[in-house]
């Protein structure tokens, strides 16, 4: 039986080491610029921390510990994992999401975020207050809000985009051009939802909307209707 501790799941992953990745990955990484890369496809760590759904959350939270980025984006993944299991309980969904806001110390790149915050913190939220987004969306922290705007996607596939449109609305001036990619990314999602909400958002908050964040949200609108948003920019 495969030892399903953070230390085996390191281990594994230094077996998949390899230099060219290795400097891929210190291009793209957006965080805490003491953190190590060992080197490995994102692929390969997806498919280890498949592997290792059901690694307990004890180990989970070693791994978040762990210097190494691909260690950390593999606990965000086993938690992302562990959220789309058939049978998951709430009890089981709200240990998930306690973890991810207990240690968002550790979540300091976008891509880290991406893979978990729909299905762990939104899904769990689905049914619930969502209270705790609106103070992400007010947080100081960068990927505190990115969470916010993020986590609403979940909503947005359910139908529910009032909360995307509020939250986006608090964001559109963040001084982070991370933020502005993610609230066009939720904005573009509610627009599959409702054109009209969304033409009718963009065109209310004409001087406020980024450039950046224009181009995401119209991606998927009539061009002539795209043209015409983007021209207000």
């Amino acid at each position: 039986m495969m030892e399903l501790t953070a230390q085996a799941f390191l281990e594994t992953l230094r077996g998949l080491q390899s230099d060219q990745e290795r400097e891929k990955i210190r291009r793209h990484y957006r965080g805490d610029d003491g953190t190590n890369v060992i080197g490995v496809r994102m692929k390969h760590t997806f498919d280890t921390a498949a592997r290792f759904t059901a690694m307990p959350l004890t180990e989970v939270d070693k791994l978040l510990d762990s210097p190494y980025y691909e260690a950390r984006m593999g606990a965000m993944s086993i938690l992302d994992f562990k959220a789309r299991r058939k049978g998951i309980t709430d009890d089981d969904r709200r240990a998930l999401y306690e973890m991810y806001m207990r240690r968002h110390d550790r979540i300091d790149s976008w891509d880290f975020v991406d893979r978990a915050a729909p299905r762990v913190v939104g899904w769990y939220l689905l049914d619930k207050p969502r209270d705790p987004l609106y103070v992400l969306a007010r947080s100081s922290d960068v990927w505190e809000r990115r969470t916010a705007i993020t986590a609403t996607f979940w909503f947005v596939r359910h139908g529910e985009i009032d909360d995307a449109l509020r939250i986006a609305e608090i964001l559109l001036q963040d001084p982070e051009e991370l933020i502005h990619k993610s609230v066009g990314t939720a904005l573009r999602e509610v627009g599959r939802v409702d054109q009209d909400r969304l033409v009718d958002f963009l065109r209310a908050h004409t001087d406020a909307v980024s450039r950046v964040t224009l181009r995401h949200a119209t991606e998927k609108l009539p061009p002539d209707l795209r043209t015409e948003l983007l021209s207000r920019a």
